[in-house]
């Protein structure tokens, strides 16, 4: 089950990864909105068995140490403006 929710965080860590900057900053703004969304989606599709419910418990709680960490790593954004983090991400102007 430990193992289940790793691989889950890893995917939605993957894909935040590989999203452009400026999108990905966008999302961050939203932190809460993805924590709750990937912990109500893992539970539904493994709903039924203590282990299921159990990966995605850990899913959502690692899921919800990542945004909460990039966000205050990386900062936002939010209404086009870049909120600064710790460090400073370079978000090029769109074309």
């Amino acid at each position: 089950m430990l193992e289940t929710g790793i691989m889950v965080f890893l995917g939605v860590a993957l894909i935040l990864w590989k999203l452009p900057r400026r999108m990905a900053l966008k999302l961050l703004n939203h932190d809460l909105a993805i924590d709750v969304t990937v912990t109500i989606v893992t539970l539904i599709v493994h709903f039924g068995t203590f282990s299921g419910v159990m990966a995605a418990t850990v899913a959502g709680l690692l899921t919800s140490l990542a945004t909460s960490g990039a966000k205050r790593l990386f900062g936002h954004i939010q209404g086009g403006r870049y909120y600064l983090g710790l460090f400073h991400v370079r978000v090029d102007s769109p074309r």
